[in-house]
């Protein structure tokens, strides 16, 4: 019985990580259309910088607020240069499609070779702010601490903020407008470059935050060549195609879904089949409902 209940409760938190990181790649999906692929080493960047900054203020709640609008910047940044110019060369020709989705991947692999040569080999270590160590109930230790609480509290949270962002404003529904229809959003008076820049800068933020609430919670070690932040992205990805890109609620519902289908795995059956469940968890989604969990048929497309 507790057996069960500790592997619903892992999957529960293991879900809520991988809802962060869905959440940041929706937010670009849903106000520039790409796939960003970069996200974990943004991620990666944020956390490190959560680090120094949890050194000087020794404090990780104003560390985290702190990273996240580092990361808020990062993305920003990424848009208004790297991305614009990319998408400038591209035009709108048969690889408009395609190029952001491999300078992602490139912008990827550049950010964890900088990390390297600027941190060097050296890991460093980040501390739970609370906790990590399990409740106790009837003398058993549950698989389920303050810091997994802090973490699932923290996930619903910025989905209800972000949601209702994107629900109930006219900034939300600019960025929707520029995600959907550029050309007629600008005739409408948006200003789609900013407002694209906006998406990018929120998901930023949320990889922070994931980031550096995923790092205390795995090992508690950071490294340039981090496999949970490639892990991270991975799962995180899986999970936002499987609730819907185009939905925050889905994002969650995604990870969600995903942490406990992995989690009984690993418990009841092997470690070892963890990766081809999610891939095969995927599939399986995508051939009955390839809109995602909580996507909607018939939607207005890019």
């Amino acid at each position: 019985m507790y057996q069960l209940i500790n592997t619903v409760l892992i999957g529960i938190t293991s879900g809520a990580i991988y809802s962060l990181m869905a959440i940041a790649l929706v937010l670009v999906w849903r106000s520039a259309r790409v796939v960003n692929f970069a996200q974990a080493g943004q991620a990666l960047l944020s956390t490190y910088i959560g680090y120094e900054f949890i050194q000087k203020f020794h404090s990780f709640w104003v560390a985290l607020f702190l990273s996240m609008l580092v990361g808020a910047a990062v993305g920003a940044i990424i848009d208004s240069s790297f991305m614009r110019i990319l998408f400038r060369r591209a035009g709108h020709g048969p690889i408009a499609n395609v190029a952001p989705i491999i300078a992602t991947l490139g912008l990827l692999g550049l950010i964890r070779a900088l990390l390297g040569l600027v941190v060097g080999g050296k890991d460093v270590r980040i501390n739970p702010p609370v906790s990590n160590v399990g409740y106790t109930v009837a003398g058993h230790t549950m698989a389920f601490s303050p810091l997994q609480l802090v973490i699932v509290i923290s996930v619903l949270l910025l989905m209800l903020v972000l949601s209702l962002i994107f629900q109930r404003t006219n900034v939300g529904l600019a960025l929707r407008a520029s995600a959907y229809s550029p050309e007629i959003a600008r005739l409408a008076g948006v200003r789609v470059d900013g407002m694209r820049t906006l998406g990018w800068a929120l998901a930023g933020a949320a990889g922070a935050a994931a980031g550096l609430l995923q790092t205390p919670n795995g090992t508690g070690v950071l490294s340039p060549d981090s496999l949970e932040f490639s892990l991270l992205l991975v799962f995180g990805f899986i999970a936002a195609v499987i609730g819907g890109l185009e939905s925050l609620v889905g994002a969650v519902v995604g990870g969600m879904v995903l942490g406990l289908v992995l989690a009984f795995v690993l418990t009841y059956v092997s470690g070892s089949v963890v990766f081809i469940t999610a891939f095969g968890l995927l599939i399986a989604v995508l051939l009955v409902k390839p809109t995602g969990l909580v996507g909607k048929r018939g939607g207005r497309r890019a």
